[in-house]
């Protein structure tokens, strides 16, 4: 098998439907696999895995993972993969039929073993406030294809299997936090890994009712403040701690007095200003942890 396209999933069976079909209707690559992971304790998606199975005449393979956790489901999806390649979607995204051999064509041009691309983000609704939700969101990278001197989020992207080659790759230590790709990418780029961004390779992510909303907004900015000062400790590299807090206490003080000032006038400014704010002060109490996945998802309605 050339290549396995991974898609965990948690409690979004159509949505997990719409990103297996767009796989599906992939064209200019041939001898893939499609592998699945339910996620959540009740197997809520396990209904639609069969119905896919059915309908489709690409391999697919799946199982449940029901002890929820990002990294659990990320390592159990590895097990089943039996591509040489491997592409993560996540199961809120949906991939245009040019994605996969876009992905690899920028791999194999630039020999770059870990290939990203942009994720547009899509709001349900109208409202005005949407825009500021759909930038959040997104991940925007070079106008053009090339040689990336930076890892991005593991939605969206290719690498080799055999990169992953420890029992758990993916730390279980961030089953609810997320971040456990951040982490592995790190480890990677100090071993002199190197990554490509590929402009062309976009997906779609749909943002449900539960993401547009304003705390959960700027709790999610938070937490992609305190990303690189998670780095940094970790790394036990403390001048750059010290510089990323510094930063973040500037931001935080600069943008949430600019946000006061605007927000009568014209509130999706003021979101965005709040944003900012909100990253840098992720950056100052880093190590806050923020739990968007695992038990603590779980223990939400089903």
């Amino acid at each position: 098998m050339i290549l396995s396209v991974v898609i965990p999933t948690f409690r979004r069976p159509a949505s997990f439907l719409r990103a297996a079909r767009s796989v599906a209707g992939q064209i200019g690559i041939t001898h893939f696999e499609i592998v699945a992971i339910d996620n959540s304790p009740e197997g809520s998606a396990l209904g639609v895995f069969k119905q896919f199975a059915e309908e489709t005449a690409i391999p697919f393979r799946w199982t449940h993972e029901p002890k929820p956790g990002v990294a659990r489901a990320r390592n159990a999806a590895l097990k089943l993969a039996t591509g040489k390649l491997v592409a993560w979607l996540d199961d809120d995204e949906e991939a245009p039929p040019h994605w996969l051999a876009a992905l690899i064509a920028v791999r194999q041009q630039t020999g770059a073993q870990s290939v990203f691309g942009p994720v547009r983000a899509r709001a349900q609704s109208d409202d005005d406030h949407m825009s500021f939700y759909e930038t959040l969101y997104s991940r925007q990278g070079p106008a053009l294809s090339g040689a990336s001197p930076r890892a991005y989020g593991i939605g969206n992207s290719l690498q080799p299997r055999a990169m992953f080659e420890e029992e758990a790759p993916f730390d279980v230590r961030a089953n609810q936090t997320g971040g456990e790709d951040d982490k592995l990418f790190a480890s990677w780029a100090e071993a002199g890994a190197s990554f490509a961004w590929a402009a062309d390779a976009w997906v779609i992510e749909h943002l449900g009712p539960e993401r547009t909303r304003f705390a959960h907004g700027l709790k999610r900015a938070f937490a992609y403040g305190q990303g690189p000062c998670e780095l940094a400790w970790a790394a036990h590299n403390h001048a750059a701690l010290l510089r990323h807090m510094a930063i973040g206490a500037a931001q935080a003080v600069t943008y949430a007095a600019a946000s006061a000032i605007v927000i009568a006038g014209s509130t999706p400014r003021a979101l965005m200003l709040l944003d900012r704010a909100a990253r840098g002060a992720g950056k100052v109490f880093w190590f806050m942890e923020q739990r968007f996945y695992g038990e603590a998802l779980a223990r939400q309605p089903a």
